[in-house]
């Protein structure tokens, strides 16, 4: 026997329920009202009235995730549907926006509020987030002629003396050198720093502490 003859190609209610993550209440409904019909129905025989294809179950996999995951109106959804045509939900890339399901309409490839037909601009958050991680670096990287020096300001850390464009304190950086870290331990400790950075606050001498 193949392997094909081994997948299953129709399901009964109870599949389409288990599947689809529909109500039975739900199913049942939709079938009385019109919404959704099976791809299969036989009147006689009562235990399988309602035969559901392997298509009807991506539909409903969809139409539960627009219903009951996303809480879309099923008036909306039926004026989606009389839209589309009579079986629209696994043939048309569909996403929702404030409720209400929309597409890129083939004709323009703009985005479109199918009920309504309004046209809306789309949030391209995978662009934001990206920007957004660019103006983080670039915030963070530090301007190149403060690397090897050595900044006291009432603003940063309380005076304390701290590598420039950093806010690391010089006295953290002592604390590992007389704790045996070498110069490139200490780096890996702060990755904002470099060598120059260390070797100045290792020569560093507080002029108070001096006097």
């Amino acid at each position: 026997m193949s392997a094909q003859t081994n997948v299953i190609a129709a399901f009964d209610e109870d599949h389409a329920i288990r599947l689809s993550g529909v109500t039975k209440s739900q199913l049942r409904y939709w079938v009385r009202s019109d919404f959704f019909a099976p791809s299969f129905s036989d009147t006689s025989h009562k235990a399988f009235a309602r035969v559901y294809s392997f298509n009807d179950i991506v539909e409903l996999k969809v139409l539960n995730m627009l219903r009951n995951t996303f809480r879309v109106s099923l008036p909306h959804l039926r004026a989606v549907k009389e839209k589309l045509g009579s079986r629209p939900w696994s043939g048309v890339k569909l996403f929702v926006h404030k409720r209400s399901v929309a597409w890129v309409e083939p004709k323009s490839a703009k985005h479109q509020e199918i009920a309504s037909g309004q046209y809306i601009v789309p949030v391209a958050l995978d662009e934001i987030v990206n920007a957004t991680k660019g103006e983080l670096a670039r915030m963070k990287e530090r301007d190149k002629s403060t690397v090897g020096k050595i900044l006291k300001s009432r603003f940063v850390n309380h005076n304390a003396a701290v590598i420039a464009g950093t806010r690391i304190r010089v006295s953290a950086v002592k604390a590992f050198s007389e704790a045996g870290y070498t110069p490139a331990q200490i780096v890996r400790e702060y990755p904002d720093l470099t060598k120059d950075d260390v070797k100045a606050a290792l020569a560093y001498k507080d002029e108070r502490a001096a006097a």
